[in-house]
């Protein structure tokens, strides 16, 4: 069984919006990283603890797909979820809502590295994490 995990919320900042006033496309990706990084620790494991561990987890890809515009002060949640995972690589997905209304939908994937840059197996490194991670994937 998973663990009941907050939504992270965002309030849009003036300096995030365009001359349109709605906030531009690109602070989406950022949102994205809070709310993984918010997710992690709210897991047990957030990026601090893993570096401790020696283990960095870069960006592979990431996709948005832009559903309504916000604009100065809104407030959106943004749900994380596992999508998908193996021991090497790890798929999130997000979902950023304003009043409920879906505003955002993302995706993000990520590997595992060591600290000198090699690939490694989370299932067999970091076998805790590994295990809380595929529970969150049952979901």
């Amino acid at each position: 069984m998973g663990r009941r995990i907050k939504p992270y919320e965002h309030i849009v900042q003036y300096y995030e919006t365009d001359r349109m006033k709605i906030t531009h496309h690109s602070n989406y990706i950022r949102f994205m990283e809070e709310a993984r990084g918010d997710w992690m620790e709210q897991l047990g494991f957030g990026y601090k603890k893993m570096e401790d561990e020696g283990i960095i987890s870069p960006v592979v890809s990431v996709s948005c797909e832009y559903k309504k515009t916000t604009t100065y002060m809104d407030k959106i949640q943004i749900s994380v979820n596992v999508l998908n995972l193996t021991p090497i690589k790890l798929t999130v997905s997000y979902v950023m809502r304003k009043d409920d209304v879906v505003v955002c939908k993302g995706e993000s994937s990520h590997c595992f590295l060591n600290e000198k840059g090699r690939p490694i197996r989370l299932d067999r490194q970091f076998p805790e994490f590994y295990a809380i991670l595929e529970e969150e994937l049952d979901q």
